[in-house]
C-alpha cells in the first residue's frame, strides 16, 4: 500500500509499505477515506521529537471504514462495513487513568513507555504516526491503518455527514476544545487565543460556543487572521503591535481573563531578541522548545485568571515566567486532549450546526501529492490552514 513516509529531518515521501494485519484480538484495520496533515506534524518532520525512524509512516487525523477486525471484538461494538473516525490517542479503557476520563495518558497502550518515563517522568498513552516515544505505530496518512483497542476508541459515523465535516474529531476539534472547556468560561470573560492555525480557530470557536463575551485571535499570517475575522473573533497581528500593550487596551487594562496557548513548541511569538535567544539555544540543544507564545500568555493575562496550554510541548523551555504565575495566582491547566470523552459530545454539536469545523478546509489532495501538502502547510503558502488527503 502507499504511505506517507518520515524519511529524515525536513523530508517526507510517499512509499510503498506492507499492508497492516490483525495482531491482536482488539485490533481492527481501517481503510483510510480521509486524513489530515497536523501542525503537530511539522514538529517531526522539523526534528523536534526524538525517537522517529527512517520509513515511520506519518499522520494521526484519519477515518475510514472497517474492512477487517480481531476475534474479541463484538460485533455490536464494532463491525466490518462500518465507517469510523479514530482518535489520534490509543487507550485500551481499563487502566485508572482511563477509567478517569485521561485517555492520553492510558498507561497500557504504549509499548515504549520506559522511553516516555525517561522523559517526562511516567509514560504517555500510544499516538499514531508521532514516534517510537509515543509507542511506534503507523500513522494514517496511508490506506490502511492497524487500530489498536477497537473495541474503546473508533466512534462510528452512522449519519450522511461527510468526511470533511466529522474527520476532526480525531484531534484538532476535540484539542481546540479541551483547550477552551479547560478555562471554565464565563458570559463576562475575555479569551485570548495565541496561534490562529487549525487548533486556534476552533479553540476561537469552542471558546465563542461556550459563551465567552470576546474572543482575541493573535497571529502574524493575514489569512489566518482574516479567517479568525470572518468567523467573528477580534484580531492582533504581533507583527505590527505590541501583544500585551494591545491586550491591556482590548480589556480596559486588566489582560485577558483567558488565555489559551495553541501554539506549542515552533513559537515565533514575541520580542525580536527573545525570538533570538530561543532559537539559538534550541538550535545548540540548550533549550529543545521556544515557549514565546507561553510566556505572553502567563505575563498578560489578568491576575487570576486562567492560562491553557494545548499547543504541543515535548521537553524543557527557559526563562519560564514563574514569579508571575505564582504572585498573580494564575491557573495553569493543559494536556495532549483526551479525544475519547469528547466525540460523542462534539459529534452533537456538528449534527445541531454548533461547529462547523469544515470552515478551515483550504486544500484537498491525493495521498501521492503529500509532499506537496507538507511544503504550503509549512511553508504557510497559497493560503493554506488545513490539508485534507485522499488516499
Amino acid at each position: 500500500m502507499r504511505a506517507v513516509c518520515w524519511t529524515g529531518r525536513n523530508s517526507v515521501e510517499v512509499r510503498d509499505v506492507p499492508e497492516p494485519s490483525i495482531l491482536s484480538g482488539r485490533d481492527a484495520i481501517v481503510r483510510v477515506t480521509s486524513t489530515a496533515i497536523c501542525g503537530s506534524d511539522l514538529h517531526l518532520v522539523d526534528g523536534y521529537v526524538p525517537s522517529m525512524e527512517n520509513g515511520d509512516v506519518l499522520g494521526h487525523e484519519f477515518m475510514g471504514e472497517v474492512v477487517e477486525v480481531g476475534p474479541d471484538i463484538a460485533p455490536d461494538t464494532l463491525k466490518v462495513g462500518d465507517r469510523v473516525v479514530v482518535p489520534f490517542p490509543i487507550a485500551c479503557g481499563g487502566c485508572a487513568s482511563c477509567a478517569a476520563g485521561l485517555f492520553s495518558c492510558c498507561e497500557n497502550s504504549n509499548p515504549n513507555a520506559a522511553i516516555a518515563e525517561k522523559l517526562y517522568g511516567h509514560p504517555i498513552a500510544g499516538i499514531f504516526g508521532y514516534s517510537h516515544l509515543a509507542g511506534g505505530y503507523a500513522g494514517g496518512q496511508a490506506e490502511y491503518v492497524r487500530v489498536p483497542f477497537a473495541d474503546v476508541g473508533p466512534l462510528k459515523i452512522e449519519s450522511d455527514l461527510t468526511d470533511e465535516q466529522v474527520l476532526f474529531l480525531t484531534d484538532i476539534l476535540p484539542t481546540g476544545y479541551m483547550g477552551a472547556e479547560m478555562c471554565e468560561i464565563e458570559s463576562k470573560d475575555v479569551v485570548a487565543v495565541w496561534g490562529a492555525g487549525p487548533v486556534g480557530q476552533l479553540a476561537m470557536d469552542s471558546a465563542r460556543m461556550l459563551g465567552a463575551h470576546e474572543v482575541i485571535a493573535i497571529d502574524r499570517e493575514p489569512y489566518r487572521l482574516e479567517m479568525a475575522a470572518a468567523a467573528g473573533h477580534t484580531t492582533i497581528n504581533f507583527d505590527e503591535v505590541d501583544v500585551r500593550d494591545r491586550l491591556m487596551d482590548l480589556t480596559a487594562g486588566r489582560g485577558p481573563d483567558k488565555c489559551i496557548d495553541a501554539v506549542g513548541l515552533e513559537a515565533t511569538h514575541g520580542a525580536t531578541h527573545l525570538n533570538a535567544y530561543d532559537r539559538a539555544k534550541q538550535a545548540v540543544r540548550l533549550e529543545t522548545d521556544r515557549p514565546h507564545a507561553l510566556r505572553q500568555a502567563i505575563v498578560a493575562c489578568r491576575s487570576g485568571g486562567t492560562v491553557s496550554v494545548v499547543g504541543v510541548y515535548g521537553g524543557f523551555i527557559d526563562k519560564f515566567p514563574v514569579g508571575s504565575w505564582m504572585n498573580r495566582s494564575i491557573t495553569l491547566r493543559t494536556g495532549q486532549a483526551h479525544v475519547h470523552r469528547y466525540l460523542e459530545p462534539l459529534l452533537r454539536r456538528i449534527e445541531s450546526g454548533d461547529l462547523d469545523p469544515t470552515r478551515i478546509i483550504t486544500h484537498h489532495l491525493p495521498l501521492e501529492e503529500a509532499v506537496h501538502g507538507y511544503e504550503i502547510f509549512k511553508e504557510k503558502q497559497d493560503g493554506c490552514e488545513k490539508v485534507i488527503l485522499k488516499p
